[in-house]
Formats: C-alpha cells, structure tokens, sequence
C-alpha cells in the first residue's frame, strides 16, 4: 500500500471521497467518488476509448435495467470491481 497525500490518485487507498460534476444524458449531478476509483475510471475511459461522462452514462444505463437498482456511485465502484475481477480470469 501507498501512503501520501489523500489528494493524490496514487496516494493512500483509504484517502475521502472527492465530488465531481459530471453530465449524463444532457443532466449535470454530482458523484462522489475515492480518488482511487476516479483514476480506475479515468483509466477504463481511456481503454475503451470513450469521455469519462460517456462511461458512467453507460454505467447508469446498466444499472437501471436491473430489478432493484444500487445508486450511481455504488454501481460504479462495482462495474469497476467487475472488470478487475473479469480482467484477472
């Protein structure tokens, strides 16, 4: 584990959350987020070639169709969390 300043992505795992605005299908809302997960979604955009705001537009998209949707930020911790898991098989 890294320790540093909670500021930076690569600091401390445990450092809070940061809130960010961001546009979903024409909305601004606001998403907090751990800097930790912020670079991991920075990092999935750029691997799959989309903006950051397109991504968690997909993100919402999926997580609405399921039967009790989680809320946003929750949803994206755990695609993420999935695509680690997915990536490691």
């Amino acid at each position: 584990m890294t320790t540093g300043d909670p500021a930076d992505p690569h600091g401390s795992p445990f450092a809070p959350p940061v809130k960010r605005s961001v546009t979903i299908a024409g909305h601004q809302t606001a998403i907090s987020l751990e800097p930790l997960f912020w670079e991991a979604l920075r990092h999935a955009a750029a691997q799959e070639n989309v903006p950051v705001n397109a991504l968690i537009a997909r993100i919402d998209l999926a997580r609405m169709g399921v039967d009790a949707p989680p809320n946003l930020t929750s949803a994206i911790r755990c695609w993420l969390f999935d695509r680690v898991m997915r990536s490691a098989l």
